[in-house]
């Protein structure tokens, strides 16, 4: 366990240097406030709105920027030290393969981690003390809320970026099969169901719809936001899933799960890595 620590230490201080925490802090921050600020607009106003509205609003923006982030972040973390010949360096010193990888993994969730809580966490301050809606005591719950959520979803697609990255021998096609996989769950899943209900003309399962949901992490991400304001109506295809009445710990357990998989798929993957 301490050679995963100290290979976590190492790559968490690099994103320090390389200035990936500042970067990725006030990207989070800027925009999580603009929208905050800025989300009524359409209505002809502007200022903070009701939390709830502000929050899954948030969720929304989450799910396009957080995986695309993640995954350029570690997309090179295998393929990169490979290319730089700091890879078969490593691997003299003495630590397992799956360590190694757990290690650097660990380093870059730190990293998103970190990164999130400031990013997030600053606009919820400036939420509490600019907000006449929201007092600090109903704020700091569903923040906090959100702000894990958003953390286990950005490990999710560290995780998938080390699959890819375990998978290739060259930067370009890590970067490339990212966008992919980015594209994959973040866009083309969604627009795939919509299509599926658009050609049968809703006339889907009831029962079996909702559990095509639970195959994309960033559904399972909105459905934990949204289903955590009962205020909150789920719209579009989504709202079918009201039907299986999933529960936050069901929810939860589904997250936890797309985290687990592609963390030992890549360490499978490294093992068998030839260097």
């Amino acid at each position: 366990m301490l050679a995963v620590l100290t290979v976590a230490n190492k790559e968490f201080h690099d994103g320090l240097r390389n200035r990936w925490i500042l970067a990725i802090s006030v990207m989070f921050a800027l925009l999580a406030t603009g929208l905050a600020y800025f989300g009524a607009s359409a209505s002809g106003q502007a200022g903070f709105t009701t939390l709830s509205s502000t929050i899954v609003s948030l969720a929304n923006l989450a799910v396009f920027i957080i995986p695309l982030i993640a995954l350029m972040l570690a997309y090179d973390g295998v393929v990169g030290e490979d290319e730089s010949g700091t890879l078969l360096l490593l691997m003299t010193y003495p630590l397992n393969r799956w360590q190694l990888l757990l290690g650097k993994m660990l380093g870059h969730w730190l990293i998103m981690a970190f990164s999130t809580v400031i990013g997030f966490g600053l606009s919820a301050i400036i939420m509490g003390l600019f907000s006449e809606n929201t007092t600090w005591s109903e704020l700091f719950g569903p923040y906090v809320f959100f702000i894990i959520c958003a953390i286990l979803l950005g490990w999710i697609f560290i995780a998938f970026a080390y699959v890819i990255s375990a998978s290739v021998t060259e930067k370009s096609k890590a970067a490339g099969a990212s966008l992919i996989v980015w594209f994959l769950f973040v866009l083309m899943f969604d627009l795939s169901l919509l299509g599926l209900l658009v050609g049968t003309e809703g006339n889907v399962n009831a029962q079996l719809f909702p559990l095509l949901l639970l195959l994309n992490p960033t559904d399972i991400f909105r459905l934990l936001i949204i289903g955590f304001f009962a205020d909150q109506q789920l719209s579009g295809f989504m709202s079918i899933a009201q039907h299986a009445h999933f529960t936050l710990p069901i929810l939860f357990t589904g997250l936890i799960t797309w985290l687990i998989m592609p963390v030992i798929l890549a360490i499978t993957i490294f093992n068998r890595r030839k260097l």
